[in-house]
């Protein structure tokens, strides 16, 4: 799908279908008000006529009109003017293309039309990519027969008033944000079989080699002279070996401190001898979301060519029962030499951050912000709407929560308050690695990560509820890949 603007009067514009925007009350955008004027009415009356209702998901068609160049017009339902928010942008973008009909090589949309208050004709140009290229997103890699799914337009085109180069820009900062979706929700979507924490290694290196990232992958042995032992405890039941992978993206002179992003990479979590139930075990295979995300968002900031230094740290293994599984009531050394009683062997991410998160201080980073599908109980939370955020710096919180505004991947701030670390003690060990059943799960679980990010600005996204789709609609969202990277856009100088 290619993203190309064009400056013309809209009923000169020739193309394929030209789609314009209709509010609730009836009101039209300046574009579709000029298609009115040219076609005598045709706009008007086919609101009349009931058939264009303004309502957001309400799409018409009309063919062929008088006065205007393009073969196609598509009235688009905005819905309310007052309630056209990002994600309402998004959901008309992604309509449009697929109610644009058949035969539609090129679309033009005057899409800067559709205000979303505070955001520039930039936001609405990058945002338009991503929600297309969403649309046109295909789960079929892995099927024999590929799915029959609908026609999209091959091209498509941003009406502008007059020449903008931030605009242009924006375009292609939206590719590089889809390519960094579609990259997060492909490993995602892969299954355990494929996408095992050696094949997590190898798209690093083959990211790194199309992006010129440097990238390290350490082997068991590297992981073992690193003195990480809560991380290799969850991989001791699997015949998968485990991999830490590091990149590194420097779009900065090297003395500037880098963002770190550190991601949760269990390719498959059965619960080791803590054993989850069948149900629904076949998504555990999404439980490397946080990995995913970690190299959509690399791939997004290095296309982008953003102005900031940026690591990535994925620690990758499996979660397996086995005769050498680590066992309940265990205790692990971990890479910070705090020791952890393993109570329940399917809190794992946990085990497997800490020590990644004591990597990440060699770095001296600015900032550290870890992603994972850690916790059932941030679905009980929050559902699939919002990640849950935890943070120990006020205005690294903030500055996520902006970008999640921004980037239409909403996210909530949850508490550390020092009061629920006292669910972690231990009779044997420094902590434990679950609390109280039943009681903050998710914070429980952040509250333990924040023992190992003392020496840095932290934060910590849970994904479990976000990061992916179940029912008919399973499958991989990419989710917090726009979030992340609208943070950097806003950190690079």
């Amino acid at each position: 799908m290619e993203f190309i603007t064009k400056v013309a009067a809209p009923e000169t514009i020739r193309c394929d279908c030209l789609a314009v925007g209709v509010f609730s009350d009836g009101t039209l955008s300046p574009s579709a008000r000029r298609l009115d004027a040219a076609s005598k009415g045709a706009i008007k009356a086919a609101i009349k006529s009931g058939d264009a209702t303004g309502k957001r998901g309400n799409a018409v068609l009309l063919r062929a009109l008088d006065g205007v160049a393009a073969a196609r017009v598509l009235l688009v339902g905005l819905g309310a003017a007052d309630k056209f928010n990002e994600r309402a942008f998004a959901e008309v973008v992604r309509e449009a293309l697929r109610s644009a009909g058949q035969g539609t090589r090129e679309l033009a949309l005057a899409a800067t039309e559709w205000p979303v208050a505070g955001r520039d004709a930039g936001w609405l140009a990058r945002m338009l990519v991503a929600a297309a290229r969403e649309a046109a997103f295909r789960t079929d890699e892995l099927k024999s027969t590929k799915d029959e799914l609908a026609a999209l337009p091959a091209a498509v085109s941003l009406l502008l008033p007059a020449r903008d180069a931030a605009v242009e820009a924006a375009l292609k900062q939206g590719v590089a944000l889809a390519n960094g979706i579609e990259l997060a929700k492909r490993l995602g979507n892969l299954p355990g079989n494929v996408c095992t924490p050696t094949y997590l290694g190898e798209q690093a290196r083959n990211l790194g080699k199309e992006c010129k990232l440097a990238v390290e992958v350490f082997d068991r042995k590297g992981i073992e002279k690193l003195g990480m032992g809560s991380f290799l405890s969850v991989t001791n039941g699997s015949a998968q070996p485990p991999r830490l992978i590091v990149l590194k993206y420097q779009g900065a002179t090297r003395s500037a401190a880098p963002t770190v992003l550190v991601g949760k990479g269990i390719t498959f979590d059965t619960g080791g001898i803590s054993l989850k139930p069948g149900a629904h075990m076949d998504e555990m295979k999404f439980d490397m979301c946080g990995a995913a995300a970690v190299l959509g968002t690399l791939r997004a900031a290095a296309e982008m060519k953003l102005r900031l230094n940026l690591v990535g740290v994925i620690a990758a293994c499996e979660n397996m029962p086995s005769g050498t599984a680590t066992k309940p009531g265990d205790i692990v050394t971990s890479m910070s030499g705090q020791t952890i009683e393993v109570l329940n062997t399917d809190a794992e991410g946990r085990l497997i951050l800490c020590d990644a998160l004591t990597y990440a201080e060699r770095f001296k980073p600015a900032a550290v912000i870890d992603i994972a599908t850690l916790t059932g109980a941030c679905v009980v939370a929050l559902g699939d709407v919002n990640s849950g955020l935890f943070a120990s710096d006020e205005a690294l919180a903030a500055d996520l929560l902006q970008a999640a505004a921004g980037a239409a991947d909403p996210a909530w701030r949850l508490p550390l308050d020092e009061a629920y670390q006292e669910q972690l003690k231990s009779n044997f060990a420094d902590m434990a690695n679950i609390g109280a059943p039943g009681k903050a799960g998710a914070v429980v679980a952040a509250s333990f990560l924040a023992r190992f990010t003392r020496n840095y600005r932290w934060a910590h996204l849970d994904i479990a509820g976000t990061a992916w789709k179940t029912g008919a609609a399973k499958g991989a969202t990419g989710r917090p890949v726009p979030l992340l990277v609208h943070y950097l856009l806003g950190q690079a100088h």
